[in-house]
């Protein structure tokens, strides 16, 4: 009789067969056995299929888990990032940050450009003083005192411009009527030493009477009247010790030296010259230094030095006042 049987995990549950006989509920059952063998083979693939498939779906989910930590600790670096750079920058914790959040800056792109114009405006202002408020005090106060005294010199230039306006008015007031009594006394003590004609002083026109020059004119007894550059030098020299004891007159000086100034006169105009500084000899003492006779003729006393041996100078002295008190 053949018989079917089933091997065991050795032989897979491969039949072999045995030389035995079959009997027909052998049949049935050996079929049936096969069948649940059969059943059991897919069963099995089934669930290998699916463990297979479970354990692709765990590596999968493992994988996406490592992924999704990575990713979260990279963000908290990036959190921790952002929140060190806040401080650091500008001292700012993510709660004060949060509260200074402005909802109207919400686009991203335009914040970016925003802060690059920011940026580019502060890289061109150049670096940073560290010290700037410290500088900024020091200059302040700096300022401030030299501030004040820039205020007390345009004050103190203003009061002196007043000053200068007013001593300028004054001047001018004065040279004009101290000019008008030189004119007057000049063409009285012009006509006394020529013995008549006339002699006229002018300012020089369109220009500043204290700054402008002055024109003498003189017109001696028998001339015309002409500008003194156009007169002999006797003239001139006459002139001008007409003006200046015009000037004398007004205001005299208790000393005066002078130095030959009628030495280009002639005779007649010394004995003029010497009478008329006789008058003025109340007022004066004159110190003439002189070769003319008429001169010394008039003086009160006289000097001189003389060497009677060689190289030894003598001291002359004659007292012509004793002289015609005696006589």
């Amino acid at each position: 009789m053949n018989v079917l049987a089933l091997g065991g995990n050795g032989s897979r549950g491969v039949p072999y067969r045995h030389n035995y006989g079959i009997c027909g509920k052998g049949k049935l059952i050996a079929g049936f056995v096969y069948q649940l063998y059969t059943a059991r083979l897919d069963l099995r693939k089934g669930c290998f299929q699916k463990q297979e498939d479970v354990s692709k779906k765990i590596a999968d989910l493992d994988k996406e888990i490592y992924r999704l930590n990575s990713q979260r600790e990279k963000l908290e670096e990036a959190g921790n990032y952002q929140t060190n750079y806040m401080w650091e920058e500008y001292e700012l914790t993510l709660h004060a940050a949060m509260e200074l959040r402005n909802e109207a800056f919400s686009d991203l792109t335009d914040l970016k450009k925003q802060i690059a114009g920011i940026k580019d405006d502060i890289r061109k202002l150049g670096d940073v003083n560290v010290n700037a408020i410290e500088d900024y005090k020091e200059i302040s106060e700096r300022y401030g005192f030299l501030k004040g005294q820039h205020d007390d010199l345009i004050e103190a230039e203003k009061t002196l411009v007043g000053i200068i306006e007013e001593l300028d008015t004054g001047m001018r007031k004065q040279f004009m009527e101290k000019f008008a009594e030189i004119q007057r006394e000049f063409d009285k003590v012009f006509k006394e030493l020529f013995g008549g004609g006339k002699g006229t002083l002018e300012l020089v026109e369109d220009e500043d009477i204290l700054e402008c020059g002055i024109r003498i004119i003189a017109q001696p007894p028998g001339k015309k009247l002409q500008n003194m550059m156009q007169m002999s030098g006797g003239e001139k020299s006459l002139t001008a010790i007409s003006l200046l004891f015009a000037i004398q007159n007004l205001k005299p000086s208790p000393f005066c030296l002078l130095d030959e100034i009628e030495a280009a006169l002639d005779d007649s105009n010394v004995s003029r010259f010497a009478k008329y500084l006789h008058k003025l000899t109340k007022s004066t003492q004159f110190i003439v230094i002189t070769h003319r006779r008429g001169t010394m003729a008039a003086a009160d006393r006289l000097y001189g030095i003389t060497m009677q041996e060689k190289g030894v100078s003598t001291l002359v002295s004659v007292n012509l006042i004793d002289d015609d008190l005696s006589n």
